[in-house]
């Protein structure tokens, strides 16, 4: 096995208000569950409200983008995080309806309900006797 050596400069040492970038994003954890019927989506998006919740589909691509809102409780003394960030996409194959879909949002979890098209969900073909 040869050996690799990795040599880091920097020009100045950094902070930690350098290391934090407060643009940064988490990504969400999400669980995806198929039926019949369609597909629900259940991401864990904590902190982040309605009106800080962006939900889209374009060009087959879901993307789940929220803030989450910093709750004030005194003066701040110390403050070594702030809100949060979340940011997820999905491509969505083409069976799905994404005309139909819902979403909810109940503390913190997010449930998007995204329904199959008519033409994708399973049939049933009935057979005929004949005599």
């Amino acid at each position: 096995m040869t050996e690799r050596n990795l040599t880091v400069t920097q020009d100045k040492d950094m902070t930690r208000e350098d290391i934090r970038n407060p643009e940064r994003f988490l990504t969400p954890a999400v669980d995806i569950f198929e039926t019949d019927e369609g597909l629900t989506l259940v991401a864990d998006v904590p902190g982040v409200d309605k009106d800080h919740l962006r939900l889209d589909i374009d060009q087959g691509v879901l993307t789940i983008e929220g803030l989450a809102s910093q709750v004030d409780q005194g003066e701040q003394v110390l403050q070594e995080f702030g809100a949060s960030g979340y940011f997820r996409q999905f491509r969505l194959p083409d069976s799905l309806d994404t005309d139909r879909t819902e979403a909810e949002l109940k503390d913190g979890v997010l449930r998007l309900h995204l329904p199959k098209s008519e033409a994708a969900k399973p049939k049933k073909i009935a057979i005929k006797t004949v005599h």
